[in-house]
């Protein structure tokens, strides 16, 4: 099958563009998956950063004010991770697959026990002390896709353990509140439970889609534009002086040679082509008249 000059280069040009288009789509589809991932991270630690916010003002500001009342009645108010845990509950309103939850090994309050998956987080944190957080993904309720975040719980205040050592040591209120059977035992500086902060990645990732998108709309558009100019530049500069000199060809061997009409203009390899082939005519031309001459 003949092709023209033009094609052949836009099958080069389509084939070299689809190849760069692919690589640039795989590569600007990791990056943005990774930024998106990087975005969701920032935000289960902004929300741990809350979390351990609300604790440290509980801790400093709440406790010291209801250590008397403690003696009458439990106050959950006064456990630090309580009020972390309902602060951040009430986001769920506004951010329904925003979770925070502080949970136990175990816990005093029954609502602060892991899930299965979670006591296995809680494991490899204890297994390996050196580990300050965890990070995974794991299916949302709804099959959302969910990033979490774990960091292990310590007992580093010795005041605590005023709670958590022995039934016979907590206060009497608590014992009521909760009974003697659970949140007893624990140890200084070990591992007991873990924070856990769960955050959706579909926003992120959507996002990165969409990104991804447009980008490619407008890289395939900026191809587009690209291939009508070099057509229409490679057609003036290339093709139509071409296709001149192939009629110039075509006349000379027809034995046309006055009518030749050759291209002129510019100081590319073209036209030096057509002032070599205007020689040639001159000197074709020259040696004919010659070869007419009565003495020949």
């Amino acid at each position: 099958m003949k092709l023209s000059l033009a094609i052949k280069f836009n099958l080069v040009f389509v084939a070299i563009f689809a190849i760069g288009l692919t690589a640039t789509g795989f590569v600007a589809d990791r990056v943005l998956q990774q930024q998106a991932l990087e975005e969701t991270r920032h935000d289960a630690d902004v929300l741990t950063s809350a979390a351990a916010a609300m604790q440290n003002y509980t801790a400093q500001h709440i406790t010291p004010l209801l250590a008397t009342q403690i003696k009458y009645s439990f106050v959950p108010e006064s456990v630090p991770a309580y009020s972390a845990i309902e602060m951040l509950g009430t986001l769920k309103s506004a951010f329904p697959n925003f979770s925070y939850k502080s949970t136990m090994l175990n816990p005093t309050n029954p609502r602060d026990r892991p899930t299965d998956w979670e006591a296995q987080v809680i494991a490899r944190l204890h297994d390996r002390p050196e580990l300050k957080e965890m990070t995974g993904q794991r299916p949302g309720p709804g099959g959302e896709s969910l990033l979490f975040l774990a960091r292990p719980s310590r007992i580093t205040d010795a005041a605590c353990m005023q709670c958590h050592s022995t039934p016979s040591a907590a206060p009497p209120t608590m014992l009521d509140k909760y009974g003697p059977a659970n949140g007893f035992g624990w140890t200084m500086n070990e591992v007991i439970g873990a924070e856990f902060v769960s955050v959706p990645m579909s926003e992120s990732i959507s996002r990165g889609h969409a990104v991804w998108r447009s980008f490619m709309a407008a890289l395939s558009a900026v191809f587009a534009v690209v291939l009508i100019a070099l057509n229409v530049m490679v057609h003036f500069l290339v093709t139509r002086r071409l296709q001149a000199l192939s009629k110039a060809a075509d006349a000379v061997s027809l034995g046309k040679l006055n009518e030749v009409e050759l291209p002129s203009g510019g100081s590319d390899e073209i036209t030096s082509l057509a002032v070599s082939f205007e020689r040639m005519r001159t000197s074709l031309v020259a040696a004919f008249e010659i070869l007419e001459e009565p003495n020949h």
